[in-house]
């Protein structure tokens, strides 16, 4: 696992649709049951491009773990899928490169070398803000020549 990039991105008020839960959230059901094409169908917001969002944030004192997509703010949840608003925020953007596959994405290790890389780069963690894991297409989901995939890795931070 490397980070290959950092970047500092903005991201205006938005509107997280999807499906929340209080333990890890569970991917194969999403694909089991289609639900990542109903929000397809819905236009998305520009912060995040074609990805699918695994995202986490705390709410009293514990994690809430959500599945979905960011979409423009105001825009209508379809049916049997909740949502969640998050205000205007700048996030630092680590993206790692691992082997397709790797467990190493999703790891509280993971997590904490990139803390460590903002705090290197000056950047201050948000507290109690969003952390949000961004499938994006095609490089997470098509490996390199050497069998490596990206995952886009975004942590609120301060202005």
């Amino acid at each position: 696992m490397e980070i290959v990039d950092v970047k500092r991105e903005n991201c205006p008020a938005a509107r997280l649709i999807g499906k929340s839960y209080a333990q890890g959230p569970d991917w194969g059901q999403w694909w089991s049951n289609g639900w990542f094409g109903k929000l397809e169908a819905l236009r998305s917001l520009e912060f995040n491009g074609d990805a699918y969002i695994g995202a986490v944030h705390i709410v009293d004192g514990a994690p809430e773990y959500w599945i979905g997509r960011l979409f423009p703010a105001g825009t209508r949840a379809p049916e049997g899928f909740g949502y969640v608003d998050i205000e205007p925020q700048e996030y630092a953007v680590c993206y790692l490169r691992d082997r397709e596959g790797s467990d190493g994405f999703y790891t509280m290790d993971t997590h904490n070398m990139c803390l460590n890389e903002l705090s290197l780069r000056g950047y201050k963690r948000r507290e109690d803000s969003w952390c949000l894991e961004r499938y994006n297409c095609p490089r997470f989901t098509t490996p390199d020549e050497n069998g490596d995939i990206i995952l886009d890795y975004a942590i609120a931070i301060e202005k």
